[in-house]
């Protein structure tokens, strides 16, 4: 391992969100992980998964502490990054540092980040991305080593802010028919199947994180997002697997179509066992009868699937995060969120620039409607090159005219988009949303996930009448 050198204490400046202010030196005698990391970034979200089962391989020599660096301004409010890490089950003591000042302490060039302090207190390396499970492993077995196995148990810290217990939580996924909604119960890692309103019908997992395929009560899924309804089948974006699940709605069987529950190199190909063939936290999925198209925010693109052929092909995105238009396969993503189709356009929630993309599939081009970087945001409405969004999640086609609705996730707002040319305006509520990371419209209404709020309203298309479903209640 590299020189080892005295880490930098914590300022007491530090804004901690689960628990009582925590320094490195009340560390000593155990190897201590800081985590620097972001909400919004699919990268560090998976890197966090990996802490987890780090931590479960030493769960007396391994401490973690979480440092958040916010990027957008709605990351500065604690009370977003708790919910964040709630959603996403991080059970470990989180900071928000408002100011970067432990970044900068500790040099970090990039999230994710994890530094690795010895028993001594001292600073032994950094580790930088998301692919770092195997290289953690071994540098932290290596510490141990160096003691002899001479670790001190860590007092147990009380974990404060956590979420109430409710029927749904963090829902993000919804698709609608004539007859049905469908709700992906995101933290509860399951999918309902409801009436439009809101009485469960079937629920499809058994509520423990895993990847089980099988009947609706032995399937299990993890953090599933985005859903699609093709014939009698719903597809899931099972983003915790890094999986595109199917249930069979006619007898309620779940089956993995592509994924192999880690997340990996995503790669085209025809092939007869696509659980073999890895994705990248997808966060949505919609299509037609005989094609999907899959929003990989892992990987900055979006990906096409024939149905048919079972055959995966990249549509867009060049892998490399940013915003840049063109071809559709040299162009450039920002964790492409939330999808919708209409016609021959897929239109693109693209979260990490703030933007609404255009592919178009036949010609394989790719243009920026809305958005202009990876740190240009704000709440502005008008023309499109004046608009601006913050972490739009996702969107869903007006069925009654050519709008475009967004669900603008840091704004706490409902947005919508003119098609052929039009102007970007915000739709008022008579009531703000928290965190709306997903909309499906149908049955002359707009279905949205309220996910902060842990609840989905139905807006009613022609009276603007807003409604809290009592789903699971």
């Amino acid at each position: 391992m590299p020189q080892a050198s005295a880490a930098p204490e914590l300022l007491p400046s530090l804004q901690w969100l689960n628990a009582e202010p925590q320094t490195v030196a009340g560390q000593r005698g155990r190897i201590l992980a800081l985590v620097f990391w972001n909400a919004a970034s699919p990268y560090c979200h998976n890197l966090l998964d990996d802490l987890a089962r780090l931590q479960s391989r030493y769960p007396l020599a391994l401490s973690l502490l979480g440092i958040h660096q916010p990027k957008f301004d709605s990351e500065l409010d604690p009370r977003l990054v708790l919910k964040t890490a709630n959603r996403l089950g991080v059970a470990f003591p989180v900071a928000n540092d408002r100011s970067w000042t432990t970044w900068q302490h500790y040099g970090i060039q990039s999230w994710p980040s994890v530094a690795l302090i010895d028993t001594r207190g001292r600073l032994r390396q950094v580790f930088a991305g998301d692919h770092q499970l195997a290289a953690l492993d071994a540098a932290v077995s290596g510490l141990v080593d160096e003691v002899g196995g001479a670790i001190v148990a860590a007092e147990p810290h009380r974990r404060t802010g956590a979420e109430p217990r409710l029927p749904l939580s963090f829902p993000s996924g919804l698709a609608v028919s004539d007859t049905h909604l469908y709700v992906a119960d995101t933290g509860h890692h399951r999918i309902l199947e409801c009436t439009h309103s809101g009485r469960v019908l079937r629920e499809f997992g058994t509520g423990h994180g895993d990847l089980v395929d099988g009947p609706a009560d032995n399937a299990a899924f993890r953090r599933p997002r985005g859903l699609c309804l093709v014939r009698e089948a719903l597809y899931v974006a099972d983003s915790g697997n890094h999986a595109l699940r199917r249930i069979r709605l006619l007898d309620g069987a779940v089956e993995t179509v592509l994924g192999n529950g880690r997340p990996g190199v995503v790669r085209e190909g025809s092939h007869e066992a696509g659980a073999a063939l890895p994705l990248n936290l997808p966060w949505d999925v919609t299509g037609t009868l005989d094609r999907l198209f899959i929003a990989m925010a892992g990987s900055n693109q979006v990906w096409e699937y024939d149905l048919g052929q079972a055959r995966l092909k990249l549509l867009a995105g060049s892998g490399e995060l940013g915003i840049a238009d063109g071809p559709a396969r040299g162009a450039m993503f920002g964790h492409p969120a939330g999808l919708a189709l209409v016609q021959q356009t897929l239109y693109v929630a693209d979260s990490g620039t703030s933007a609404i993309r255009a592919i178009q599939v036949a010609q394989s081009q790719v243009q920026t409607l809305v958005g202009q970087g990876l740190y240009d945001f704000g709440e502005q409405d008008g023309q499109r090159r004046d608009a601006r969004l913050q972490y739009p999640l996702a969107l869903a086609l007006d069925p009654g005219s050519p709008v475009l609705w967004v669900a603008d996730a840091y704004n706490g707002s409902l947005r919508k988009l003119r098609l052929g040319g039009g102007e970007m305006t915000t739709h008022e509520l008579p009531q703000p949303l928290d965190q709306p990371a997903a909309l499906a419209a149908g049955a002359g209404s707009l279905w949205i996930a309220n996910t902060g709020a842990h609840d989905v309203l139905r807006y009613d298309l022609g009276n603007g009448k807003l409604t809290r479903l009592p789903i699971g209640e």
